[in-house]
């Protein structure tokens, strides 16, 4: 069954003319539609959604002659009812439905002689286009090509690249104040107390790398009631990584510091507010996570803080864990992405599925970067299509960003590890997108990610004659002085 997204352009009488345009679907088997208005000819619309036209009978004769026709869904057939309007003179039959649109599927077999063009709309939009239009309009239709690119891949690149570069940034300042309390006995203890990081040994890497392997197959047979796990994980994790960053932005504001004591602890009043609202965020996203109108916007700010603060808190103790990190989970998203297609018995990508919601489930997870497409297509009208990047092609190589960074603090070298590593950041990220519209279909991103970074870092290590350094990491600091 080939069900093909369209777009109805309407045209109202006034002067000048108001038009809209409404979503349609149609089958591609039965009619080809132009794919611009240049060739679509119009023709005015005889509303008859009084009627299910599943007899001639129900019509007045004449009323169709060279019109579009709109009349409700009802027992028989599409194409039964396309052969009635067709042998009434019309040149164009709408089809209005009360419920979700769906493919128009028929045995066309046994209806060869029928060859007008059939369109399933929504029927709010036809009262929408009364209100608007008027009662005199003129429609047509027509569906164009997807566009081969769309702006919110440029927004989603801005938005990794910010997160990854930001992040390891932020971890390079918290490496300095470590090397400073070093060089600070009095100091040391306080900044014990305050280190909040989690350093990942190679073997806690291989256990990391399995428990997400066993969490997606989990996740595949059991993605209904595991999906409301992982949001709620998500509104606690989220919540608290945004009063991390946000705190930290605080922090350096020198105004409004009261205090007030509770429990023989003392604590800003600020920072209760700003704990306040980071949880009221995380809960009016959990409440609305479905308007997509809207709700993507308060996902992404809480997804980028979620990354950030996992980038700053997560350590590489070396160049050598990143590479079994990096290397490990490229296997993992390429296994998970094209071989399991081989394996499953839709032959439908694990990964993607997951992702999608398996067999059709309204719920997502919250686990991606989400940027509706901006171009005008077919697709935004029937739906809200959105461009999607995970986090885990944001947090993986940000760990290797914010490791090259806090070697550039150790090794006072001008920050050229943690530059580079950026920059072949983006650089994989603008060749994930070229892959992506190119070959029309779900790519992994680590896939271009991970070769752009590990490689570019290897190679400024190599250059500088670093690279035992590098791959040994902490256990080669420098001192430093103040």
């Amino acid at each position: 069954v080939a069900a093909d997204e369209g777009i109805l352009h309407a045209s109202g009488s006034g002067v000048p003319p108001v038009t809209k345009d409404y979503c349609i679907i149609y089958n591609s088997n039965w009619v080809s539609l132009p794919k611009t208005l240049d060739n679509a000819t119009f023709r005015p619309l005889e509303n008859l959604t009084s009627t299910v036209l599943c007899s001639s009978s129900e019509v007045p004769s004449g009323v169709m002659k060279d019109k579009a026709v709109v009349v409700m869904r009802g027992n028989c057939t599409f194409l039964e009812k396309a052969r009635i309007a067709q042998s009434l003179g019309a040149k164009m039959l709408l089809i209005a439905s009360k419920s979700r649109l769906s493919a128009i599927s028929d045995n066309k077999t046994d209806f060869e002689d029928v060859t007008l063009p059939v369109a399933l709309i929504r029927y709010n939009d036809i009262v929408d286009m009364q209100l608007v239009l008027g009662n005199e309009v003129n429609v047509t239709l027509y569906s164009p090509p997807l566009p081969e690119f769309d702006y919110s891949m440029v927004v989603i690149f801005l938005i990794a690249v910010f997160t990854v570069s930001l992040g390891g940034y932020w971890s390079g300042v918290a490496e300095l104040e470590n090397l400073k309390a070093v060089a600070s006995p009095g100091e040391r203890e306080t900044r014990r107390k305050k280190e909040e990081n989690v350093t990942f040994t190679p073997v806690t890497v291989i256990l990391f790398v399995v428990i997400c392997c066993v969490m997606l197959v989990l996740l595949y047979f059991f993605y209904k009631w595991l999906v409301y796990v992982i949001i709620s994980v998500f509104c606690l994790a989220s919540a608290m990584s945004l009063y991390n960053c946000l705190a930290a932005l605080i922090g350096e504001i020198p105004i409004g510091q009261c205090r007030v004591t509770c429990c023989n602890k003392t604590i800003e009043v600020r920072l209760i507010f700003l704990a306040a609202f980071c949880i009221a965020a995380a809960v009016v996203w959990a409440v609305f996570r479905n308007e997509d109108r809207w709700a993507w916007i308060l996902q992404d700010i809480l997804g980028v803080a979620f990354c950030l603060n996992f980038i700053k808190t997560l350590k590489m103790p070396n160049f050598k864990s990143c590479v079994i990190l990096l290397g490990l989970l490229l296997l993992y998203d390429v296994f998970f992405v094209f071989i399991t297609p081989f394996i499953t018995k839709n032959g439908a990508s694990i990964m993607v599925e997951v992702a999608a919601g398996p067999f059709g489930n309204s719920e997502k997870l919250p686990v991606v970067i989400r940027v509706p497409r901006l171009e005008h297509s077919a697709s935004t009208l029937c739906d809200l299509p959105f461009s999607l990047l995970g986090f885990g092609d944001i947090i993986v190589p940000g760990l290797l960003v914010a490791y090259c960074r806090r070697f550039d603090v150790q090794t006072r070298s001008s920050s050229v590890y943690y530059i580079s590593c950026t920059i072949a950041y983006a650089v994989g990220m603008v060749l994930t997108f070229v892959v992506l519209a190119l070959m029309k279909m779900g790519q992994p991103a680590l896939l271009y990610l991970v070769p752009c970074t590990l490689i570019t870092s290897s190679l400024v290590a190599w250059r500088r004659k670093e690279m035992k350094k590098f791959w040994k990491g902490n256990s080669y600091q420098v001192g430093w002085m103040p």
